[in-house]
């Protein structure tokens, strides 16, 4: 966990020195000296309220998979999960599933699918969130919500298949050293089928779209304290849902570091050009922007999720370890 995470913090540090250098220090200095601190205090507050309707989420899912625990420890193995939110496609948050073993014996390989469920269905809550802001506006963006649309369909159409699910496990099987991982593998398609079956999907993606509107709320507030009034709320949505995919999409870099904000920097400078700002200072501006709402939600999560592991180390020390099936 340790190395994942350091490794994480060093490529996000390389990133935005990256994107410092790129937007000119000095105009990223003077943007921030003019952004008011309440903004920030805002963007905070609408993160958390995020991760309130999408504890609501996880909570279903323990439900949906039998899984009981406390509403404390959940909260805490919740949140814990976000200490690995700077791995690659998030998928660190399988922490969770590790958390869970030692608190009540379920096997690792029965709610490690919990995550794959979240992760898609925020992806379906941004594609959402990109088409109610307006699509036919951002042509040049369409084919990424058409084939990340399309990649989310066979990912849940592969994952429900029994037949997908009976190959591989007879091909484990019939594997030396992987033939005794037959029975996890059958038993992680049992618990993604029953997530990801199609009547299971409305609700949690409902509640994807709701919790990450906040946080596109949250820059659309931060994105306005650079110009007089406001910017279009659907270029703030848009711009922020659209970045949201791209560094999801980008599955191999953690957390989406680069490719989330280069993306959004671009988007969010073409909206303060549009609105008469300079080139240099629309750039310095839009930088300033997405290093306050990721410092807001991003690291901000990863802060509170490294408080509650340490939390819950404090609530499992001296108590029995469970055992797992």
């Amino acid at each position: 966990m340790g190395r994942r995470l350091i490794g994480g913090v060093l490529f996000g540090v390389a990133v935005y020195v990256a994107i410092v250098l790129w937007a000119d220090g000095s105009a990223i200095a003077e943007a921030l000296g003019r952004f008011s601190p309440k903004w920030l205090v805002l963007a905070l507050v609408l993160a958390a309220a995020n991760w309130g309707l999408r504890f609501l989420k996880w909570q279903r899912y323990l439900r949906d998979l039998s899984i009981e625990v406390d509403a404390r420890t959940s909260l805490l193995i919740f949140l814990g999960g976000f200490s690995m939110a700077i791995t690659p496609g998030k998928m660190g948050e399988v922490f969770k599933s590790w958390m869970l073993r030692r608190k009540v014996g379920i096997p690792v390989h029965t709610s490690a699918p919990i995550v794959v469920a979240e992760r898609i269905t925020d992806l379906l809550g941004y594609l959402l969130l990109m088409a109610g802001a307006g699509l036919a506006s951002y042509p040049e963006y369409q084919w990424i919500f058409w084939s990340t649309l399309a990649v989310v369909g066979v990912g849940i159409a592969f994952a429900g298949s029994r037949r997908v699910a009976g190959t591989i496990a007879a091909t484990l099987a019939h594997t030396p050293y992987l033939w005794r991982y037959k029975d996890k593998v059958r038993g992680s398609f049992e618990s993604t089928r029953v997530l990801l079956a199609p009547r299971a999907l409305l609700a949690p993606t409902l509640i994807s779209v709701l919790a990450w509107g906040l946080e596109c709320v949250a820059f659309y507030f931060v994105a306005s304290a650079w110009v007089d009034g406001y910017v279009p709320f659907a270029a703030a949505v848009f711009a922020y849902a659209a970045s949201a995919v791209a560094g999801a999409v980008a599955i191999i870099v953690p957390g989406g570091l680069g490719v989330t904000e280069g993306s959004l920097s671009a988007l969010l400078t073409g909206t303060y050009q549009a609105l008469a700002m300079p080139a240099a200072a629309a750039r310095g501006a839009a930088v300033s922007a997405v290093l306050v709402i990721r410092l807001a939600t991003l690291w901000f999560a990863v802060l509170v999720g490294l408080v509650c592991v340490w939390l819950f180390e404090r609530h499992m020390r001296g108590a029995p370890e469970a055992d797992s099936a």
